[in-house]
Order: structure tokens, then C-alpha cells, then sequence
């Protein structure tokens, strides 16, 4: 990264350093990224980033072009701008819905600008790819992406622009699919211990992508989004969407059960209306939620009333996409209004039956009574709705939560940032896109996929978001905008010509370093350079040099430690390399 190391002096930069931020921003990362200056804000979930920022992000953009280089992986450029059909032959158009950014042209044809490169590298391939003997090969660009996020939020954590590594590999086989897919996932393990982040890799669900593997990196952070679940042991970790669960054993059904009451609650829709009308609790209730599927099917989903749909897990169980179906469509096949579908008899109005293992597990409950305004009592599963059947499936439909277990071990449960993700993709977007070699008997062969994202902007905002304190960022050296700072203590004496010399030796030593220069008290030079997270600084005072001395401080550093002038550089450097590699 030797381009990267060129040094500056703070009174040729911009570091626009604030006291103040606005009230939107609602955790450390983003504070921090504005009050230090690396970034300001356009629009909603848009950013510019200041000259601090972008040199952060030119170091991570580095380190990962290092490695996908290393991996065998070749860079491209790929249009932002792509036109809606491809898209379209996909499908993906439809699931991207609104968050895909779209505009019609002056020629009247629909644009879409990119959320991710699936299509247009797939259509690259396609034209260019002809024999076996090409494969495999791998693709990847650094780019920027679009999602009309409706709600963007935490800064660049969650933005309607980003920066995206995404590399996309084309296989003849499934074996080399799971070679380049291993060689991936070890280079992303290479990436973030590079960029000095704390991750987990974690089994997750493919979503909109598509495939049959995902894994995902995550940064373990109280602030993140994303919910990572766990054992103790370390022998099984998935993010929420993946995480499965042990089923519950089922209830036997108790002899002496009344038969099934129905009772009136008149406006009670919700659960908690429910158990606060019947006196009784979540976890002696089910729920039941009517889905419509893609493929024009309607779904009835019965969940215990503590538990949530996990949308992943029904996608998988479903085989096609769904969504919570239209009042019109719940009130035609429970003959009530929203919220009073129950079990009772609804397999013969739907076209399938999910049951989460959770609601088999119960003896005896209350659910919607499929008449507006009225409730039913004493409902036994098993026995006044069926628990097998053509058109019914027991299975594992919702959010591990917390006293949950897998493989006999109770969940844990942390939150967390994700930073990329892998895919198998399979041939999703080579079939849709005739995407195809000729293998060595001179037959076709659909190319098989892998994609591999990481999210430049959310590596630096995770630093950041899991290294600060009271006074501001504490950044990695490998991915801090500056290594080392030189900090004078005035313009007297022997002061500014020794810590020019010491930065200049630092810079020929090939250490990054920021030379304070400014005109400006010390308390104001500290505090800035602790604020933007610098992290090793060498300050020259008039004091410390009578005695043929310097300071030196790391940024986690309670106090500064005395260095001798003659070897204050050699022992810079020897601290600077420790740092690199704790």
C-alpha cells in the first residue's frame, strides 16, 4: 500500500473536526464519522466522504484487491447503469421491488441503477465464456450500488449508495464450485483480520439470492442489525435467519380435553387483546398467518403465539416466494375478518398447511375461531385439526428465541454488523440467462455459480462502531486514515525542526504519518488527534527535548511513554509493527 503512504501535513488537508452532530444519528459510528470528519451528509442515506474517510476506505479497498488478487480472482468494471431486462429474465425485478432504484430514459427505456452485479456478469459470461477449458474463473469488481432503502439509518451502516466488493465465480462442476467457494471464504477470513476487525462466520440463508449454501461474516457489535445465534461450544453459529431449532416433542393429547368453545371477543384481534381478554398467555395460543405465494397458492401458517414467522424459513419449506396475503384473500378462506383465522377446518380452504413444531408441541390451546369477533377454547392439536396430511407439514417455520436449543445445547443469542457474505448460487441466474460451456464431449452444460460481496463502507463503520471511547475513534492501523501522527508543541526553539526531521525519517521508513502542523493549542491537537482515531502519535515539546527526549503514545495508552530523540524513529517503527500484528 506504499501509494497510500505519502504523509501530509494537517494544514494542507480538510479534517472539518465537530463538536456537534445531528440528532439522527443514533450510534458511535456515525456520531464519530461526522464529528471526526470523514464524512457529511448529501441526502437521506447518501454521503460524501472527506479526505480522512476516503483514505480509510482506499486502505480497505487495497487490502481486499490484494487478496482477491492472491485468490486468483480478475477485476473488472461492470455498469452501474443496467437495463431492466435483464432483470426481468431473472425474476429479480419483482423481488427487488421498490428498493430497485429505476428510471425511464429519454429514448423511453427502463434503467435500473445496480444493487448488485448477478445479472450483468452472468450476461458476460454468457457472451464470452464457450469451452470448459475457460473454467473456472472468477470476477470481481469494486463499485458503487443502489437501494432505495425505505427507511436508511446508522450512517453508512445502512445507506441508499455504497461501495460493494463482488466477485462472482463460473464452474462446470459442483466440486470446482466448493474449491473456489472454500478459497473465497479463506480469503475473506484473510481480509478482515488484515483490516484488524473482530468476526464470526456464521451458516446463512441465500434470500433473493438464491443457492444452496451461504455463509455469512458478521462483526459482533450491540448496535448491529443482524442477530447472530450460537452455542457455547462453538459447534454451531447462523445468523437469525438460518438458525435452526430442536423440535419440541409432541404433546399427547390430554383424554379428558373439553371440546372446543367458542367465545366471544368482540374488537380483539391481537394477541396480547387476546390474552389480555381471555386471561391467558402467548404461549397457550396459536397464531394463524395466510401467506400467498408466488405461484398463486394461499398458505395458512400456524405459529405459537410468542413465536415469529421467519420469512427465510418459509421460502425454504414453500419452495417459492411468499408474502402475508390481502385482507380480501384472509377474510374468503377463514369467513372472518383480520385477525380471527384459526386451524379449525382451514385445511380445506387453503392449499397447504405449515405447522411450527412449537404449536404440535401444545396439549391444548386457544386460537381464532374463523368467525369475526369470536375466539375458540380448549383447541387440541392432532385432535381437532390434523398434524399430517397431503396438504399439511409439521416443520421448523419460525425465529430460534431465547431457551431454544439445537443439537441439545441451548442458543445464544448476540447482535451483530454483517461485513460480506458467500453464495452458492447454482445455476439461478445461468439458466435464466443461457448461460452455458460445451463440455469435453462437446455437450452444453449450464455454468454453475458462487458470489462473493463485502461491504467496503461497513468495514470501516464497524471499526469504528466496535473501536471508540469517550474521546473517539481507536482504529486499526491498517485501515486508520494515518499510522502515526507528529504533534509539536509550539513554534519555539528546537521544536518544529525536530519533528519535521522525525516526520520525514518516519515517511522514508515508509510509515504513514499526519504532521500537525497547525497553529494551535496542544489540548486542540490531542484532542483531535484522538478524535479521528490516529493510532500512535510522536509529540515534540520544548520540555521533553531538554532532556533528548520525545513521547510517544498509542491511542488505547493511559499515558504517553519518554523515547530517546536519537532512537525515537527505530523504536516508532518497532511499535508501530508490534500494533500490526497483535
Amino acid at each position: 500500500m506504499d501509494g497510500y503512504k505519502t504523509g501530509m501535513r494537517y494544514s494542507k488537508t480538510l479534517i472539518p473536526t465537530v463538536k456537534e452532530v445531528p440528532a439522527e444519528a443514533e450510534i458511535p459510528s456515525h456520531r464519530l464519522m461526522i464529528r471526526a470528519g470523514y464524512i457529511r451528509k448529501l441526502a437521506s442515506g447518501t454521503y460524501t466522504y472527506l479526505p480522512l474517510g476516503w483514505r480509510s476506505l482506499r486502505k480497505i479497498m487495497q487490502i481486499v484487491r490484494e487478496e482477491m488478487d492472491a485468490a486468483g480472482a480478475l477485476e473488472i468494471s461492470m455498469p452501474i447503469l443496467q437495463p431492466i431486462e435483464l432483470w426481468q429474465r431473472t425474476g429479480r425485478e419483482a423481488a427487488y421491488g421498490p428498493t430497485m432504484c429505476k428510471f425511464e430514459d429519454r429514448h423511453g427505456r427502463i434503467n435500473a441503477l445496480a444493487p448488485t452485479a448477478e445479472e450483468v456478469v452472468t450476461a458476460v459470461a454468457a457472451q464470452e465464456l464457450k469451452s470448459y477449458k475457460q473454467l473456472p474463473v472468477n470476477l470481481y469488481q469494486i463499485n458503487t450500488k443502489f437501494r432505495d432503502e425505505f427507511r436508511p439509518r446508522f450512517g453508512v451502516l445502512r445507506s441508499r449508495e455504497f461501495l460493494m466488493k463482488d466477485a462472482y465465480s463460473f464452474h462446470a462442476d459442483p466440486q470446482s464450485l466448493e474449491t473456489e467457494y472454500r478459497r473465497m471464504y479463506d480469503a475473506y477470513c484473510r481480509i478482515f483480520k488484515r483490516c484488524g476487525i473482530p468476526y464470526v462466520a456464521v451458516e446463512a440463508e441465500t434470500g433473493e439470492m438464491g443457492g444452496s449454501g451461504s455463509h455469512q461474516f458478521t462483526v459482533p457489535c450491540e448496535t448491529g442489525e443482524d442477530v447472530i445465534v450460537y452455542t457455547a461450544d462453538g459447534s454451531y453459529a447462523a445468523n437469525i435467519e438460518k438458525a435452526a431449532v430442536d423440535p419440541l416433542p409432541r404433546a399427547t393429547p390430554p383424554a379428558d380435553a373439553p371440546a372446543p368453545e367458542p367465545v366471544h371477543t368482540p374488537g380483539v384481534g391481537s394477541i396480547e387483546a387476546v390474552c389480555a381478554f381471555l386471561k391467558t398467555s402467548p404461549t397457550e395460543m396459536i397464531k394463524t398467518l395466510i401467506y400467498s405465494t408466488t405461484d398463486g397458492k394461499v398458505v395458512a401458517c400456524l405459529l405459537r403465539g410468542d413465536h415469529e414467522l421467519n420469512p427465510e424459513k418459509l421460502v425454504q419449506a414453500l419452495g417459492s416466494g411468499a408474502e402475508l396475503a390481502a385482507a380480501d384473500v384472509i377474510e374468503r378462506v377463514s369467513g372472518a375478518s383480520v385477525g380471527f383465522a384459526g386451524p379449525l377446518g382451514l385445511s380445506e380452504r387453503v392449499d397447504r398447511v405449515l405447522i411450527d413444531h412449537a404449536v404440535a408441541a401444545l396439549p391444548i390451546a386457544v386460537t381464532g375461531a374463523n368467525r369475526t369477533d369470536y375466539h375458540t377454547r380448549n383447541v387440541v392439536p392432532g385432535r381437532d385439526f390434523a398434524l399430517e396430511g397431503p396438504s399439511v407439514t409439521v416443520t421448523d417455520i419460525r425465529n430460534a428465541v431465547e431457551g431454544d436449543t439445537y443439537g441439545g445445547q441451548t442458543l445464544l443469542f448476540k447482535r451483530g454488523i454483517e461485513v460480506g457474505q458467500v453464495f452458492k448460487l447454482g445455476t439461478k441466474y445461468s439458466k435464466a440467462l443461457d448461460a452455458a460451456v460445451l463440455d469435453e464431449q462437446g455437450q452444453p452444460v449450464t455454468l454453475l455459480m458462487g458470489c462473493y460481496g463485502i461491504g467496503i463502507n461497513r468495514i470501516l463503520a464497524s471499526a469504528i462502531e466496535v473501536g471508540n471511547d469517550k474521546d473517539g475513534c481507536v482504529l486499526p492501523p491498517a485501515i486508520a486514515p494515518y499510522e502515526i501522527e507528529v504533534i509539536p508543541l509550539g513554534d519555539t526553539g528546537d521544536v518544529p525542526a525536530t519533528a519535521e526531521r522525525i516526520y520525514e525519517a518516519l515517511r522514508a521508513r515508509g510509515a504513514d504519518v499526519l504532521l500537525d502542523d497547525r497553529d494551535a493549542r496542544p489540548g486542540v491537537k490531542f484532542k483531535d488527534a484522538d478524535l479521528i482515531g490516529i493510532p500512535l502519535r510522536v509529540v515534540v515539546g520544548e520540555k521533553s527535548l531538554k532532556d533528548g527526549k520525545v513521547e510517544v503514545k498509542r491511542r488505547t495508552d493511559a499515558q504517553p511513554t519518554l523515547l530517546p530523540l536519537d532512537e525515537a524513529v527505530e523504536q516508532v517503527m518497532a511499535i508501530l509493527a508490534e500494533m500490526k500484528t497483535a
